[in-house]
């Protein structure tokens, strides 16, 4: 057991906090690390330039895997499904099953409205092609990433679901995800990591296909290599490490909400794990139970590190204090361990994911509720949401004019493309009157 007696970075009455400070607590997205920037770019480039060599080629150098094919065999991955632990593989097909049904429930439908009599104005949602989820592998390998990423697109109707994930020393991504990609209903799997994983899927090579849009999170080396695609596929929200803020009361259990802080300090060293506490002695008792739980934690190495680069635990005369630390704070995860957190709720307007009551616990939702987990970190959730179905879809407009309509749109059109100075565009319209 270590001791930690400087276990939290910040302590004491929000409202004490230096401006340093808060916004130390705000601006979570960091610096761009050029060199990461400059080698990013340099991998892209070489899957643009030379294709499936460039990725067998980082194979062997980043993943110390001598590969003979990229893609993996479908017999590998049912046999990987069938070798899983049984209560494992019972509890991610109960989860892919929540996945499935909450995301069923936001499909969206098409709409037409008449804006004026004859004029017509109709949206309709189109599954995507294709997508590509990316899944981490070595040290970081999550199959429930996997279901949040894949079940959604087949819920959707995507076409083409395809999973990459990067090889271990046999050739093959780690056997759990291969299981994940299989429950979960992907079409087809590549051993393929980091930058090159994304570039393959972005622009496509001789093996690996081109898709519409790439989701699922990675290393900083992944987060990079996706911003640096936009221009050629979508992405979800920029994701960073993981963050939690609690919001608690007097009836908050001290212990529970330490619990929360620490499932999350364990995911990264950068974890953001902040709490809010209506009254100084119940910040106090809080901020006692991290300590505790912290000193016997198994990865107390990440915890520690996590806690002490931005970790706290701030006190409030009241809630209505908290409200605009949390629309300014924009958490990943926000948990509301408050008397009545359904009306708390209400008060809320940024987070990527609202918890409502102790017993709500974070990791249900990472795993089981069937919510998805991809959401916006370092203050993103300000403008992006949660990974949902709407992702998966874009949408085709269109417009009908009839014939009388059509005469009486076009002058004022005309009016308008003349002020412009647009003048085909106004004979365009004027040509239909009286025709």
């Amino acid at each position: 057991m270590m001791s930690l007696p400087s276990f939290l970075r910040y302590r004491g009455p929000l409202a004490s906090l230096s401006r340093q400070d808060r916004q130390r607590l705000l601006e979570r997205g960091g610096d761009v690390d050029t060199r990461i920037a400059a080698r990013v770019r340099e991998l892209i480039a070489k899957v643009r330039l030379d294709g499936d060599w460039a990725l067998f080629e980082m194979a062997r150098q980043f993943d110390r895997a001598e590969l003979s094919s990229l893609e993996v065999p479908r017999a590998r991955c049912e046999q990987a499904l069938a070798s899983l632990e049984p209560s494992v593989a019972r509890a991610l097909g109960r989860a892919a099953r929540n996945i499935a049904r909450a995301h069923e429930a936001q499909k969206p439908r098409a709409v037409e409205v008449e804006t004026e009599p004859g004029v017509l104005v109709g949206r309709r949602p189109d599954p995507l092609g294709r997508v590509g989820v990316y899944a981490p592998g070595g040290r970081a390998v999550y199959p429930s990433s996997v279901l949040m990423g894949v079940v959604p697109a087949k819920v959707a109707g995507v076409g083409e679901v395809i999973v990459c994930s990067p090889p271990g020393p046999d050739g093959f991504p780690h056997p759990s995800v291969l299981a994940a990609a299989v429950l979960a209903g992907a079409d087809r799997v590549f051993a393929l990591g980091g930058a090159g994983a994304v570039a393959a899927m972005a622009y496509g090579t001789e093996s690996v296909p081109r898709v519409d849009r790439i989701v699922g999170p990675g290393n900083a080396y992944v987060a990079e290599a996706k911003l640096q695609v936009v221009g050629a596929v979508a992405i979800e929200a920029p994701a960073g490490p993981s963050e939690i803020l609690v919001v608690a009361d007097e009836t908050a259990s001290p212990e529970a909400v330490a619990r929360e802080m620490l499932a999350q300090a364990e995911h990264d060293p950068d974890a953001a794990c902040v709490t809010v506490a209506r009254g100084e002695g119940v910040a106090e008792a809080i901020a006692e139970q991290v300590r505790r739980l912290a000193e016997d934690a198994k990865r107390q190495e990440i915890v520690a590190a996590a806690l002490r680069s931005r970790g706290a635990v701030l006190s409030v005369a009241s809630l209505e204090e908290a409200w605009p630390f949390v629309a300014d704070f924009a958490p990943e995860h926000l948990l509301l361990a408050t008397a009545a957190p359904s009306a708390d709720l209400a008060r809320v307007r940024n987070a990527g994911t609202v918890f409502l009551g102790e017993r709500s616990s974070v990791a249900y939702g990472d795993y089981m509720t069937g919510s998805n987990h991809v959401l916006p970190t370092a203050g993103l959730a300000r403008a992006y949401s949660g990974l949902n179905l709407l992702d998966f879809y874009r949408w085709t407009t269109y417009q009908r004019v009839e014939r009388a309509a059509s005469e009486a749109l076009a002058e004022d059109v005309g009016l308008l493309a003349d002020s412009e100075g647009l003048f085909a565009h106004a004979d365009a319209a004027r040509a239909w009157r009286g025709a």
